[in-house]
């Protein structure tokens, strides 16, 4: 991805100093077919790719769509995550490192449990929608406690998490897929377009097992072999994810 675009004159001085800080291209015309780029509307930032095929754009909401419907309801009795990370009684909320940010939904379900949350993410881009929709739902009233309690770091995982000890780690590492279907999800399709796969996931894993204090939640398909072949202490089953567990206190 090469290029940055704003919908109005009046969002060009935030693409301009974006293309400046991401090094990317300020694109005066519609970007090429099939592309993707990176958008500044009057709401929000968004990632968007062109052509008559390409589905919606990709940014960080954490007032909408799903979030919008758990946020009032999350509770750590109902929340998988919050069993594997370790949450008791909705009282006890452990530091949470995520080391594969993402999109930021489940650190913002954390947030929201009471943990404060430090979000790694190495890819500038998505950092950048990351801090968007940080800094919107900071605007928010109902939402600015826990995007309060969220901390991006932008940074590779890896050498970040080695001078950095930790009490909780989670991962949820892009790997290569067979199956074409998980390319239906359009925040995937993006993903794989930008990013690409996580191949260096094994790796982070161990480093975070270095890290953690008390425990590293990965977050895999149910289906999915353990990551790097590393057998969990346990999981949590869910319907179409798990999570692995591996303890790491003494």
């Amino acid at each position: 991805m090469k290029t940055i675009a704003c919908d109005s004159a009046a969002d060009r001085p935030r693409a301009e100093a974006l293309a400046r800080a991401l090094g990317l291209e300020l694109a005066e015309t519609d970007p090429a077919p099939d592309t993707w780029h990176l958008a500044v509307t009057p709401e929000r930032l968004e990632l968007r790719q062109c052509g008559p095929k390409a589905p919606g754009p990709v940014f960080v909401d954490l007032a909408g769509g799903r979030l919008g419907y758990r946020g009032p309801r999350v509770s750590a009795r109902k929340e998988p995550l919050a069993r594997a990370v370790g949450i008791k009684g909705g009282v006890i909320a452990p530091d949470v490192v995520d080391a594969t940010a993402g999109l930021g939904r489940d650190a913002f379900i954390l947030a929201l449990l009471g943990c404060k949350v430090t979000l790694l993410e190495r890819h500038p881009v998505i950092a950048a929608l990351l801090a968007d929709g940080l800094d919107r739902a900071a605007r928010e009233p109902e939402l600015a406690e826990a995007a309060g309690r969220m901390n991006l770091v932008r940074g590779d995982a890896a050498h970040w998490l080695a001078d950095h000890p930790c009490d909780v780690v989670t991962l949820d590492p892009m790997y290569p897929h067979r199956d074409k279907s998980a390319l239906v999800k359009k925040e995937m399709r993006a993903f794989r377009a930008v990013v690409g796969d996580d191949e260096d996931a094994a790796q982070v894993l161990e480093a975070s097992l270095q890290a953690a204090r008390e425990r590293v939640v990965v977050k895999r398909p149910v289906r999915a072999e353990p990551l790097g072949g590393q057998a969990p202490d346990f999981q949590i089953p869910g319907s179409s994810t798990r999570f692995d567990v591996y303890l790491t206190r003494p």
